[in-house]
C-alpha cells in the first residue's frame, strides 16, 4: 500500500508565463484542503541546490495571487539538474547533478513534486521520474507545443497581447504608408503567429512550418500597393526559417544554455525595403508576451490543472501530466507529452481559413 501523501513540493521552470501564479494557487488550496504541507522550491530546481531556498506556502501565501503575472517562486531557463551550468577557470562547465537534487528532495521529507513548466522542464521532470522521483506535471508554456494537451495555459494570454499590438500597428502603417514587420516567440512552432495573424488580420503571416520565400512575401506587398491599399503588416515567429535558409539567431548556444532565436523581423524588414522601395520598420514584441495578468481563459484552465495535479499526486499517479482534453481534464504520461513538439498542422483549420482570407504563407 503507499503511503499516505503529507508533505508535497512545487517548483516552476523555464520561462514565465501568464497563468503561473494561478496554478500555484489552486495547487496549494487544493493540498491543505486535504491536509498537506506544501513548499514551494525556489527558481526550479535551484533551491534545491542551494542556488535559493524552499518556502512554505500556506492560504496567505497565495492571496490574492490568481490575476497576476509572473510566478512567486521565481524561475530560470538555466537550472537543468543533468547540465548545471558551472564557472571554471577554463569556462563554464556543466555538471550532472540530479541525484544531489533527488537526495535533498527527499532529506526535505517531500512526498510528490507538482513540477510546472514548458517542453524543457518537463523533459527534466520526465528524467527525475525515471530515476524513481514521484513527479506530476502540469503544461506550462505560451508557445502551445507541447503535446497530448490541447492548449497549454499562458498561449491565450500572449496571443491576446499580439493581437492587441497588431491592431495598434494598423493604424501606424496606413497613416504612414510603411509595411511593417512583427516579430512575435515560437522558436520551433507557429501557434502565436498564427493565431494572433488571423485576428489581427495579417497580411502575411511566417510560421517555422512552413519555409517562406521572401519573393513570394514581396509579392503580396506589391498586389496590396497596387490595389490602393499602401501599408501591409507581416507576423513573423522568431523562428521562421526561409526556403532553403536557416534560423537567426541573437547568441550562439553554451554550455548549459540553448542558443537564443531573434531578429528575423530585422532581416524580413531589409530584404522587404531593398525589392520593393516601401518604407519597412519591424517590431519585437519579446517578453511583452510572457507578462501581465492572464486572461479569464488562462486563469481557469491554470486553477483547473493545479487542482487536478494535486488530484493525481492523492491518486499516486506519478510520471503523468494534467491536460486539457475537452470537456475534460486528464492524465497523460509525462514521457508522451516530451516525445515530440505539438507543431501547427499544415491542413489545420486555421491555416485554410487564413489562405481564403488572402493571407500569405510565403509560400
Amino acid at each position: 500500500m503507499p503511503r499516505p501523501i503529507r508533505r508535497i513540493a512545487l517548483n516552476t521552470g523555464g520561462g514565465d508565463a501568464p497563468g503561473l501564479n494561478a496554478v500555484i494557487r489552486a495547487a496549494v488550496l487544493s493540498a491543505i484542503h486535504r491536509g498537506w504541507e506544501v513548499y514551494g522550491i525556489r527558481k526550479g530546481y535551484g533551491g534545491l541546490l542551494g542556488e535559493d531556498g524552499i518556502v512554505r506556502l500556506d492560504r496567505e501565501s497565495v492571496r490574492g495571487i490568481t490575476h497576476l503575472g509572473g510566478t512567486i517562486l521565481g524561475t530560470t531557463n538555466r537550472g537543468n539538474p543533468f547540465e548545471w551550468p558551472l564557472d571554471t577557470p577554463d569556462g563554464i562547465t556543466v555538471q550532472d547533478r540530479s541525484d544531489e537534487v533527488i537526495a535533498a528532495f527527499n532529506a526535505h521529507g517531500f512526498d510528490a513534486l507538482i513540477a510546472i513548466g514548458g517542453d524543457g522542464s518537463l523533459h527534466i521532470a520526465n528524467r527525475l521520474a525515471a530515476k524513481g522521483l514521484p513527479v506530476v506535471g502540469v503544461p506550462k508554456t505560451i508557445d502551445n507545443d507541447l503535446a497530448c494537451t490541447q492548449v497549454t495555459f499562458g498561449f491565450h494570454t500572449a496571443v491576446q497581447t499580439a493581437t492587441d499590438a497588431i491592431d495598434k500597428l494598423h493604424s501606424t502603417a496606413q497613416s504612414h504608408e510603411r509595411v511593417f514587420v512583427v516579430e512575435v516567440m515560437g522558436r520551433h512552432t507557429g501557434w502565436i503567429a498564427l493565431h494572433s495573424g488571423v485576428a489581427g488580420s495579417a497580411d502575411v503571416i511566417l510560421i517555422p512550418e512552413i519555409p517562406y520565400d521572401i519573393e513570394k512575401v514581396c509579392e503580396k506587398i506589391e498586389e496590396r500597393y497596387t490595389d490602393g491599399k499602401r501599408f501591409a503588416i507581416i507576423v513573423a515567429a522568431e523562428g521562421a526559417v526561409p526556403r532553403d535558409g536557416e534560423a537567426v539567431y541573437i547568441e550562439p548556444a553554451r554550455p548549459g544554455r540553448p542558443a537564443r532565436l531573434g531578429g528575423i523581423a530585422e532581416r524580413l524588414a531589409a530584404q522587404i525595403q531593398e525589392r520593393t522601395g516601401h518604407e519597412t520598420r519591424s517590431l519585437v514584441l519579446g517578453h511583452l508576451q510572457r507578462g501581465g495578468s492572464p486572461t479569464a481563459y488562462d486563469r481557469l484552465i491554470a486553477l483547473r490543472f493545479g487542482a487536478a495535479a494535486v488530484r493525481l499526486v492523492a491518486e499516486h499517479r506519478f510520471g503523468t501530466m494534467v491536460a486539457l482534453d475537452p470537456p475534460t481534464v486528464r492524465a497523460v504520461p509525462l514521457e508522451d507529452a516530451v516525445r515530440g513538439l505539438k507543431r501547427v498542422p499544415l491542413d489545420s483549420d486555421i491555416i485554410e481559413t487564413a489562405r481564403d482570407l488572402g493571407i500569405s504563407f510565403g509560400d
